[in-house]
């Protein structure tokens, strides 16, 4: 057994190109003069025997993203080997997919009960999922505790998570209309039961506490929030005046930026996830995407896999 990870989708909201973005890189990837891999919103699949997944996160590109990873294939008139669904926040670039995935099949769906309560409450669009009695099963998170994730018929999956939490914000849909909540934003330790290795994963913190720190600390690999390189990457675009923090991102780069702050992690692997359209490590040969393979990490794209 091995603890396996098949990166779905590794972009931010809007994927990349975004369809209403001409900046630079946008313009670039379209029109084949950038070095650039084009991108599907983030989503990534766990396994611990290869035969059944557990989704981090469900992207709008769901569909796209099954069809293009045999693993995730039916493999009878209705069967799906989805065992379940784990949500890191309310996001809509995280959440989205679920609605697509509406064809009266059973889901497991992991979350925080303020995630829960976000994408449930007031949504008429939800009564999608709700065609039959038990369509979908909701089960709670618990911040700091380590649960093993189980099936729609109570099995166990190989497969132990912690919910720890990170510094995030509710989803854009939702703010002003609640005050921020620990549960908000989490970032997962999952640990395959027999051999004991660690994925810790992080694709959205607006900052490194202790808390993020401990969870990542003796992982064999470690996802974390690629989403910007700089803190005025929007604005010095004049594609927005929100900075990367304003959003409850951390920047890569700078002195106060991830790269800088993590620069002691162990993990053998390393990688970005979760990168916005805009963000120059998202161009093979620029100096910011140098930089990041200089200090050992990597830049996550569609349909990589790493194997622990």
């Amino acid at each position: 057994r091995s603890l396996r990870v098949r990166v779905l989708g590794s972009a931010a909201g809007g994927g990349f190109p975004q369809w209403n973005c001409g900046c630079p890189n946008c313009a670039g990837v379209r029109a084949g003069t950038i070095r650039a891999t084009v991108r599907t919103q983030e989503s990534v699949a766990v396994s611990a025997d290869g035969e059944g997944w557990v989704l981090l996160n469900v992207s709008p590109e769901i569909r796209q993203q099954v069809e293009s990873f045999p693993g995730l294939h039916p493999r009878g008139p209705r069967h799906s080997p989805i065992d379940a669904i784990v949500l890191t926040n309310g996001d809509l670039d995280h959440t989205l997919g679920l609605l697509s995935l509406r064809e009266s099949h059973p889901l497991v769906i992991y979350a925080t009960e303020r995630v829960r309560l976000g994408f449930t409450e007031g949504n008429v669009l939800y009564r999608t999922l709700e065609r039959f009695p038990g369509q979908v099963t909701w089960r709670l998170l618990a911040l700091g505790r380590e649960e093993e994730i189980a099936r729609a018929d109570g099995a166990g999956t190989g497969l132990l998570m912690e919910a720890v939490p990170a510094p995030g914000k509710p989803p854009i849909h939702l703010e002003g209309a609640r005050p921020p909540d620990p549960e908000d934003s989490i970032g997962l330790r999952i640990r395959e039961v027999s051999t004991g290795r660690c994925l810790a994963y992080f694709a959205a913190a607006g900052g490194v506490t202790p808390a993020v720190l401990d969870a990542m600390a003796d992982a064999d690999c470690v996802f974390f929030d690629g989403t910007f390189w700089s803190s005025d990457e929007l604005p010095a675009l004049g594609l927005g005046t929100r900075r990367a923090e304003d959003m409850a991102h951390l920047p890569i780069g700078g002195s106060g930026g991830s790269l800088a702050a993590l620069r002691d992690l162990r993990a053998p692997r390393r990688l970005y996830i979760h990168i916005n359209n805009t963000n120059p490590i998202l161009r093979d040969d620029s100096a910011e995407r140098r930089a990041v393979d200089a200090a050992g990490w990597e830049v996550a794209q569609d349909g990589m896999e790493v194997t622990l």
